[in-house]
């Protein structure tokens, strides 16, 4: 098993520790789901159960032994619901934090700082794909609400926005509407404009 967790060994972390956590999360990996990461928390004093965190391309994932190490608790987070992440750190290591959108926080401390450092990378490029995603959920939401308007959602790439309606001259005011909020380009609006007076 050990020759699979290589790749979560290359910031010195404790292997034991590693192997152990990882056996745990394979059981709870949902499909398509791989783990990108596991750092390991190392407390100035003998610590013979370290809290961990893993991400995964789909969550993050606090993993804390209880009971001297016999049971383990875990908590997780989808990274759409994650609203931010950060890394603060110190003498003794780092401390890595997230907020979710529903202002829930959770942290790990004395994490390595060079573990720390590779979380907080991980965590940022999935930050990001996150706000690319709510900003597309926030755009669509708009143009809905701009009139009677026909969003296509899915792996299809975004249609113009069309006024459904027999109305030309309401047509072309929403159109303009759109186009006056920045909604859609100046091409679509050119083209639905061409089509509605085509109509004619």
């Amino acid at each position: 098993m050990i020759a699979n967790l290589k790749k979560f060994l290359n910031e010195d972390q404790d292997s034991r520790a590693i192997e152990k956590v990882a056996e745990k999360l394979n059981e709870l990996l949902m499909k398509d789901e791989e783990l990108e990461y596991i750092a390991v928390q190392r407390k100035p004093a003998v610590n013979l159960s370290p809290d961990c965190i893993a991400l995964t391309n789909k969550r993050v994932i606090f993993c804390r032994p209880k009971t001297f190490g016999l049971s383990m608790e875990f908590q997780d987070y989808v990274w759409k619901d994650i609203y931010d992440c950060h890394m603060k750190e110190g003498i003794l290591g780092a401390e890595f934090s997230l907020r979710t959108v529903n202002r829930q926080t959770n942290k790990i401390d004395y994490l390595p700082k060079a573990q720390a450092r590779k979380l907080y990378t991980i965590a940022q490029e999935q930050e990001e794909k996150q706000r690319a995603y709510r900003r597309q959920l926030e755009l669509e939401d708009k143009r809905a609400a701009a009139g009677n308007i026909s969003v296509t959602t899915g792996a299809q790439p975004q249609q113009a926005a069309t006024p459904q309606t027999d109305d030309p001259l309401s047509a072309l005011q929403k159109l303009k509407t759109l186009l006056d909020n920045n909604l859609i380009e100046q091409s679509e609006f050119d083209a639905k404009k061409a089509e509605i007076l085509s109509r004619l």
